[in-house]
């Protein structure tokens, strides 16, 4: 933005109502913690500065709000006062203040702009965001003038019959003229039931020093607070609509679209087709033309243009997937590099492995790459061929063009346009398998004797 802007995260908040050891604000929403999420929300605005307030011996809060500063508030006692508590952090700064909640991760860029916008070209000391809300009795009312300015804000509780009657509802986030913060903070008082400072209080407080005061309206849905575990799964389904909305819009096809789960950062192209009950995790960036099948589970890897994946594929960390392979059904990566064009169909296990252009991996083989203490790689060459039921037991390479007899155990390098078996050559007795009846007969009449 033009103007000089900074912004103040509250995140100080106990979230006692979550019963949870995990503080609030990093209960995680399509793969990333609340507060991840109004961090990155905020960044799009490019502010000069960010900082959050958080409550003490908040290690792990503090540490996701890396690189930003941090300041403590000593005591819960509102939200003015945790505003308060950056005034140290803001000294000098006077361009518009934005304040915000770590636990209103839905709270789009574009709200927050269009806020501080307004502010600005109004020459209003203080903004606040609003929203028509379908049901406004919980929420504090804006109270708006003929002129369309902001009046004052009025919890709940605390109004009239005829302020019970707006729809216009506060959402908490609000923009201070970073000239005028210290003075507006400064005037709050605790003369509440909760012996508390408010922050919506400002507005009346710079009404009356004839300052101006306007409301900003935005979407119902991105102003969802979050203090229970029921709020948290609401706003995980409203997060998850805004990301297949936008997967929509890229070019992606869902055939069951509230059966897909998406993550934050998920990178989908155009032409990417989902099939049904498949979750996208953390890191995950999916090339044009690829084809997801039903019930996938794919996390912190790349699949590559023309892939097909699926039906019933895990695909894992550190893993990826050439153009045009195939990675079918029950068959799990992690950590594995899949070769274009090569082919997993069914039923295997591809660990800590590099798998050749071409290749064939066939049904039930598994690459073992933990041996109780350490896990080891091991590498396909292209155009190579792992017969059914194969263990390839890392360290080892197999080269280009060798083929692997199913069946075998493989604890050895194999060569290029090698053949190598790792079995017990099959043994036939022929007419014995009448006399191998009657002996398993009279063993399974003398067990079922001995249990009476």
């Amino acid at each position: 933005m033009k103007t000089s802007l900074a912004v103040v995260v509250l995140a100080a908040g106990a979230g006692t109502r979550m019963k949870s050891a995990l503080p609030k604000v990093l209960h995680p929403l399509a793969g990333w913690p609340m507060i991840r999420h109004v961090l990155d929300n905020v960044g799009k605005l490019r502010p000069a500065r960010v900082v959050g307030v958080i409550a003490p011996g908040s290690k792990a809060v503090a540490q996701a709000f890396s690189p930003h500063p941090i300041v403590n508030q000593a005591k819960p006692l509102g939200t003015g006062h945790a505003a308060k508590a950056a005034l140290g952090v803001l000294k000098g700064h006077v361009g518009p203040v934005l304040v915000v909640f770590g636990d209103a991760p839905l709270v789009t860029a574009g709200s927050m702009k269009r806020l501080v916008a307004a502010c600005v070209r109004k020459k209003a000391s203080v903004g606040v965001l609003g929203f028509r809300a379908r049901d406004p009795s919980p929420y504090g009312r804006l109270v708006v003038d003929s002129d369309g300015g902001l009046e004052k804000i009025v919890e709940s509780r605390d109004c009239s019959d005829a302020e019970r009657r707006i729809d216009l509802c506060n959402s908490g986030v609000m923009c201070i003229d970073g000239a005028r913060l210290a003075g507006l903070l400064g005037g709050l008082r605790n003369a509440n039931a909760k012996r508390e400072f408010y922050l919506t209080d400002v507005v009346a407080l710079a009404r009356m020093d004839g300052l101006r005061a306007i409301a900003v309206e935005g979407d119902e849905e991105e102003f969802q607070g979050i203090n229970s575990r029921v709020e948290l799964a609401a706003a995980e389904g409203a997060l998850q609509r805004r990301l297949r909305a936008a997967a929509f819009e890229a070019g992606v096809s869902m055939a069951a679209p509230d059966t897909v789960w998406l993550s934050a950062d998920t990178r989908l192209s155009a032409d990417v087709s989902i099939g049904p009950n498949v979750r996208i995790g953390p890191g995950v960036v999916i090339a044009p033309g690829v084809e997801i099948k039903a019930f996938c589970d794919i996390e912190g890897a790349r699949i590559g243009r023309g892939a097909i994946i699926g039906p019933f594929a895990r695909i894992r960390p550190g893993s990826r997937v050439g153009e045009n392979a195939h990675i079918g059904n029950f068959v799990e990566l992690k950590a594995t590099i899949v070769g274009q064009g090569a082919k997993a169909n069914h039923l295997a296990y591809l660990g800590d492995a590099d798998i050749g252009r071409g290749s064939n991996i066939g049904a039930g083989a598994i690459f073992v790459n933990y041996d109780g203490f350490g896990k080891y790689r091991s590498s396909v060459g292209a155009h190579a061929f792992i017969g059914s039921n194969s263990s390839v037991v890392a360290p080892l390479r197999i080269g280009r063009g060798a083929n692997v007899a199913a069946g075998s155990v493989i604890t050895e390098d194999v060569p290029a346009d090698a053949v190598a078996f790792g079995r017990e050559r099959q043994v036939t007795k022929e007419g014995r398998a009448t006399a191998l009846r009657a002996k398993l007969r009279v063993r399974a009449a003398a067990a079922k004797r001995g249990k009476k």
